[in-house]
């Protein structure tokens, strides 16, 4: 009577050790299983959009990933060194001021667990008035109430260093530290003469003034995107072509900082390399969801982040 009590005993050891083999197995390193939580921006911005495909993009290659609405930049490269997200869409300049511990990160230090995984596409610098304000150029800013981004933004920051380009400092304007789409609200109803914006274009928000208003993007000459190359390596010279917004049918020369993806070192090298393969193998699909993404691009995917430490999987697959 005892022996089949043992045998019972053995064959439930014995199938829970296969059990135990058949779910490790199934579950791999358990790389599919990590949540990859992808920071973007604003719902009126091009980050948010951007990042919703690019989710999508890792979804569909054995990820699970979610792109969640942030305050933009410099909120994502906090969540990334508080390790609340995993991949965050950040200005190369604010990843520039992260790593080296300067601007809105003076006070806090540099942020030391910061991987790069790719140049994205151009973020243009946009000074936005309304065509019946009679300002063409930025010098006019002068004495004007200005709509320069959110307080300690990127945007802001941006908006501050090209004014400095033409001698003009926040005591001969009339700052207004206003969201994106705070910023465009105000130009609609005339309570700012120039709203500023750094997004891709054409940026959601321009779109909206320009629907109802006639609007006009004022131009950075030569000699100032000289001293801003100069000053900040993080700025490119970039057209917007005319027609890009309703009613606005100039070419117009300013400059660009870059959209870059971001990781913190919980995304190690095999991870990376599959988040990597995946963003280049669909770029075609990215692009639908944002005009944006036609700039992203395999061979200039290591532009501008000479300054950042590569996540080693993501430099596998672009080099």
């Amino acid at each position: 009577m005892g022996l089949p009590k043992i045998f019972k005993r053995v064959a439930t050891a014995v199938f829970a050790v296969v059990l135990a083999v058949g779910i490790a197995g199934c579950g791999g390193s358990g790389e599919k299983e990590q949540f990859i939580n992808i920071a973007t921006g604003g719902t009126a911005g091009t980050y948010y959009p951007i990042g919703g495909a690019i989710a999508e993009v890792l979804n569909k290659n054995g990820m699970n990933a979610s792109a969640q609405s942030t305050g933009a930049s410099v909120a994502n490269i906090n969540m990334l060194k508080d390790k609340q997200v995993e991949l965050a869409i950040v200005q190369n300049d604010i990843t520039y001021y992260a790593v080296n511990g300067e601007e809105m990160f003076k006070e806090s230090g540099k942020v030391e667990n910061l991987k790069g995984i790719a140049s994205l596409y151009p973020e243009t610098c946009q000074f936005i008035v309304r065509e019946d304000s009679g300002i063409k150029a930025i010098p006019d800013l002068k004495g004007k109430r200005v709509a320069v981004g959110a307080a300690g933004s990127g945007a802001e920051a941006n908006a501050r260093q090209i004014l400095e380009a033409y001698g003009i400092t926040y005591d001969d304007v009339d700052e207004q530290f206003l969201s994106f789409a705070e910023g465009s609200y105000a130009l609609k109803d005339g309570t700012v003469d120039a709203a500023f914006v750094t997004a891709g274009y054409p940026t959601a928000s321009v779109q909206d003034v320009a629907s109802q208003n006639k609007i006009r993007l004022l131009p950075v000459g030569d000699e100032q995107i000289k001293i801003l190359a100069e000053k900040y390596p993080f700025y490119t010279k970039t057209t917007v072509p005319a027609g890009t917004y309703q009613g606005f049918d100039e070419e117009i020369q300013t400059v660009s900082v870059m959209a870059i993806l971001v990781a913190n070192d919980k995304i190690d090298a095999a991870l990376g390399e599959k988040v990597t393969k995946a963003i280049f193998d669909n770029v075609d699909k990215i692009a639908a969801a944002h005009s944006a993404g036609k700039n992203i691009n395999k061979a200039t995917a290591l532009e501008a982040m000479d300054f950042i430490t590569m996540n080693e999987g993501a430099e596998k697959i672009l080099k």
